[in-house]
């Protein structure tokens, strides 16, 4: 009986061990994010469980992102992706349906988006920039896939994205289980 007692308790002290480390690792290295709505299909889509990462120093053009910014009209965190970083110029021409993203004016070429469900050519009522817009430092500028059925940053309560709000990126695409890139 003792042998028991003692096997019990050495596989209830690994069984206890295991939980903390995973619990430790995914409060400080990584997130399990789910996907709310239609917006960055077709890439990702409602109720897609995401593996995120806290930790980059830099999110650049095609990550995407976990948007916590808080605003009156949003209280869930948006999952977008970075178009633009700070400093650079971006213009959504919803005429052509092409959005145009460069380090200056002059220099301005139209995204390659493969990722995106169509050509960002209806223009959403919550856009009121004037185009062409420079990022702010220490911000992004990031749309949906869904471009026209995304509230992102072309929305002024949301606006661009300060860094600071960005909660981590998707690293991972754990149900349905695959890669996200």
């Amino acid at each position: 009986m003792k042998k028991l007692t003692e096997g019990l308790f050495e596989f209830m002290s690994v069984v206890t061990s295991a939980v903390v480390a995973i619990a430790v690792i995914f409060t400080l290295f990584f997130r399990l994010t789910t996907v709310s709505g239609k917006s960055m299909q077709p890439t990702l889509y409602h109720e897609d469980k995401l593996i995120t990462t806290a930790y980059s120093d830099t999110y650049e053009y095609k990550d995407i992102v976990i948007v916590v910014e808080p605003n009156e009209e949003l209280y869930e965190p948006l999952v977008k992706r970075v178009i633009a970083t700070e400093g650079q110029w971006v213009t959504v021409d919803y005429d052509s349906g092409l959005v145009y993203v460069g380090d200056t004016v002059d220099t301005m070429n139209a995204l390659d988006e493969d990722y995106t469900a169509s050509l960002t050519n209806e223009k959403p009522w919550f856009d009121t920039n004037e185009y062409p817009i420079q990022v702010p430092e220490n911000s992004y500028f990031c749309m949906g896939d869904n471009r026209n059925n995304s509230t992102d940053s072309r929305a002024y309560y949301v606006g661009f994205v300060d860094e600071s709000y960005i909660l981590g990126k998707a690293i991972f695409r754990l149900s349905p289980f695959g890669s996200i890139y």
